[in-house]
């Protein structure tokens, strides 16, 4: 009986230990777990430690690999780290500082030379060769067109000419006005800032811009360039100060805001369309969407080559006349959809971290640094986002999303896009963003170009 009792009790001993051992390793899952849950951005907490050593390790050794993987993992630690920063500074937080810190960082670090040259020479060649911008760019585009309503499509595409028009007219007078009243002369002022903030970036603006006026002035191209590219740089920096402040009011008077949305309609941009209503997405439909994307993209490319008509407006033209045509199935529409909210989530602030490392030279930008300069820049794009929250107000549109339109048109090309709806909390609006970059870019560099030609 006493060896039975004895039995029991070491049992229960047994069973005792085992439970206590099975709590410890539950509660050292759970910390582990709690652990793989915090994120910097989107990498797991952990993953993002083993990605700084690692980094760290292959700079020790001077040989920073420059395969793909690397560099994205440099490009995804930089970029969150950048982010996350900004995400968590008061008050700033509120007007975008996320995406300044991800774009303009960088650039400072490059230029203080705290990035060392064998990680510095991974991003630079990665980014330039690779041009992953456009990858990013088409797949915004096509996703978020795929997915809109039909109907708001087709009148925000006809409607958002008026207030960008408007806009455009009204920035150039006052940016000449406040230039000449601080003495900068109306030329100037006009065609070496104004212009240049609404040319629509650099390769589409700046360098076209500065090509002409330099055959047309007699002045060598590389002189010309270094005047028009601070006023681009700094006038994006503006508008994505003041979109990152649109976005706040939106928060606080929700009845100026669509939240994305360019007007009032009958669905959500966003959703997909009421005939959407397919099963599940599978992995092979996610692939198709991506396909699909990269080949309206290469249709733009070869329109580019023919047509010398800019690639991405072509691209984006051709996804909206298979929106239109409904010649996009339910299935595919709901695949880009997330296609596109996987690009704007993971490879949004990598993408900024490389922008500012490897094509935004710090000195260019600080060179805008003077009074006269600075307040004819931002009153320029104030101008331009005050005139489009108006007109679109007037024209029963949602005014803070009409401004921020208007404001990718003062931004970095393809690169202020990006940064300026980071900022805003609406990167679904790439499509219009595209329309006042390109278009509106292209319209104001070749009126420009005509009009000093006839003053020269």
């Amino acid at each position: 009986m006493e060896t039975d009792v004895k039995a029991v009790d070491l049992n229960q001993a047994a069973a005792a230990a085992t439970l206590v051992h099975e709590d410890q390793g539950t509660s050292w899952r759970t910390v582990w777990w709690r652990l793989m849950a915090t994120r910097i951005g989107v990498i797991p907490l952990p993953v993002y430690v083993l990605l700084l050593a690692l980094i760290a390790g292959f700079v020790v050794l001077d040989k920073v690999p420059t395969d793909i993987s690397v560099s994205i993992a440099i490009l995804c630690v930089g970029g969150f780290t950048c982010g996350e920063i900004g995400k968590r500074l008061p008050v700033l937080r509120h007007i975008g500082a996320a995406a300044i810190f991800a774009t303009f960082v960088p650039s400072l670090l490059v230029y203080l030379h705290a990035i060392p040259p064998v990680l510095l020479d991974n991003v630079v060649k990665f980014t330039k060769v690779s041009n992953f911008l456009y990858l990013f760019i088409a797949s915004i585009i096509v996703g978020s067109i795929f997915s809109m309503d039909r109907a708001v499509l087709v009148k925000g595409f006809l409607k958002i000419f008026v207030p960008l028009a408007s806009g455009t007219v009204v920035a150039a007078i006052v940016g000449t006005l406040v230039g000449t009243a601080l003495g900068l002369g109306w030329k100037h002022a006009l065609f070496f800032i104004v212009v240049p903030i609404m040319a629509g970036g650099v390769g589409e603006g700046a360098i076209p811009l500065s090509i002409g006026y330099a055959g047309i002035l007699g002045q060598a191209q590389g002189d010309v360039f270094a005047q028009v590219l601070p006023p681009v740089m700094l006038g994006s920096l503006s508008a994505i100060l003041m979109s990152g402040t649109l976005n706040f009011i939106g928060k606080r008077k929700p009845h100026l805001t669509g939240k994305g949305r360019l007007q009032p309609g009958s669905g959500d941009e966003l959703a997909a369309e009421e005939e959407c209503h397919a099963g599940a997405v599978d992995v092979a439909g996610l692939a198709a969407a991506g396909l699909t994307a990269i080949s309206l993209y290469m249709l733009g490319l070869m329109c580019f080559r023919l047509f010398d008509f800019p690639a991405p407006v072509a691209m984006l033209f051709i996804a909206v006349l298979f929106k239109v045509g409904r010649l996009v199935s339910p299935q595919l529409q709901q695949s880009s959809h997330i296609v596109y909210k996987f690009f704007s989530t993971a490879v949004t602030y990598p993408l900024l971290f490389a922008i500012g490392a490897a094509m935004t030279p710090w000195e260019k930008l600080i060179a805008s640094f003077t009074v006269s300069n600075l307040i004819t820049i931002v009153s320029t794009v104030a101008a331009l986002m005050a005139t489009g929250f108006v007109v679109g107000r007037r024209m029963g549109m949602y005014p803070i999303e009409t401004a921020i339109v208007n404001a990718c048109h003062s931004g970095q090309g393809g690169t202020g896009d990006v940064a300026i709806l980071t900022a805003a909390n609406r990167m679904q609006m790439m499509p219009f963003a595209q329309i006042a970059t390109r278009i509106g870019g292209a319209i104001v560099v070749t009126l420009s170009l005509f009009v000093l030609s006839r003053l020269a």
